[in-house]
């Protein structure tokens, strides 16, 4: 399995890196896991073919993660897609992503699509299959609006890959990532904790008991980029790529 990092910023750019956006590929699998504002230019940078991909998975509702995907989508129609997409994520995502399409191209949400186009809501701690793909929402903690809020453990071709997505420290990081081939965790601070969000200080605190096997860090502020130097573990770049 191979991932690779479209974007792996913060919602404010730090350091110049894309929005959240994290392509995954193997024999079978093909899918996304967010799409953040800027996801589609940085898809077609790296020359990633959205027409071939089956599935988005969508943490939250917040522009970073969220917000290219009325992009994504009137792409595909222009382009003549004609493979099946699914998008799945928090409930209320159905009514969250025609209220987007509406704010930024006005009467697209009522436009039928050209390809077949599934929006299915995901339940915390239930499983579910798409194709070669099985997807495990955890729910996680950050903030009031812009929820529910969701983390995800993914199963496929024989590989597990876990994602913190955006949250304050829960004990539901630890049965998400246990034993994962590769858990993507946010570190947005290095040691200062603040409401909503992760600092790697206290994510390290609880890693034995996660015990994955291998651990990238995600969606850092400027505070948490200045100290890479620091830090022992592998840091996500923009177009960087990860076979696991």
């Amino acid at each position: 399995m191979q991932l690779r990092f479209v974007g792996c910023g913060d919602a404010f750019g730090s350091g110049g890196r894309l929005n959240t956006c994290f392509h995954v590929s193997g024999r079978e699998a093909n899918f996304l896991i967010d799409c953040g504002a800027s996801a589609l230019p940085a898809l077609k940078r790296l020359e990633i073919d959205c027409n071939e991909i089956d599935l988005i998975l969508i943490t939250h509702f917040h522009g970073d993660h969220f917000g290219g995907l009325p992009f994504v989508l009137l792409d595909a129609q222009f382009s003549r897609r004609t493979r099946p997409l699914t998008i799945a994520g928090p409930k209320g995502i159905a009514a969250r992503l025609a209220q987007l399409m509406e704010a930024l191209f006005e009467h697209s949400s009522s436009t039928q699509p050209r390809f077949e186009l599934n929006v299915i809501e995901l339940a915390p701690e239930q499983g579910r299959s798409f194709g070669a793909v099985t997807v495990t929402p955890y729910p996680v903690v950050h903030g009031e609006s812009g929820g529910p809020f969701l983390a995800y453990r993914v199963e496929a071709e024989g590989r597990t890959l876990a994602y913190s997505a955006d949250t304050e420290w829960t004990e539901t990081l630890i049965p998400l990532a246990h034993g994962a081939d590769l858990f993507i965790a946010e570190a947005y601070m290095y040691e200062k904790v603040v409401k909503n969000h992760l600092s790697l200080k206290t994510l390290e605190q609880h890693l034995p008991a996660i015990g994955a096997k291998r651990l990238v860090l995600t969606h850092m502020s400027e505070d948490m980029l200045s100290r890479l130097g620091e830090v022992p573990h592998l840091a996500a770049e923009d177009g960087m790529v990860l076979v696991f």
